[in-house]
């Protein structure tokens, strides 16, 4: 999977995690900020990336990433 793909993912993910629709978020999309950042919806976040992507990420890494673009980078380092 390439970087432009793993992007398109993890705003699929996101926006189902946060029940956005996809269109509407960008790498520079502020979990906190934007999303409201509630930790429940971060940890099906990660759940979710677990089961998608085959990728474990500890919820703590998961939740001190500010945007998308962070946690695509953090994913990417994993795989």
């Amino acid at each position: 999977m390439d970087r432009a793909e793993l992007e398109k993912k993890l705003i699929e993910c996101v926006a189902i995690a946060y029940s956005k629709d996809a269109a509407s978020l960008t790498l520079d999309t502020s979990f906190k900020n934007d999303l409201g950042g509630a930790s429940v919806q971060m940890v099906g976040l990660v759940s979710q990336l677990e089961n998608e992507l085959d990728v474990f990420i500890q919820l703590a890494d998961a939740a001190a990433c500010e945007t998308i673009k962070d946690l695509v980078d953090k994913v990417e380092a994993e795989l």
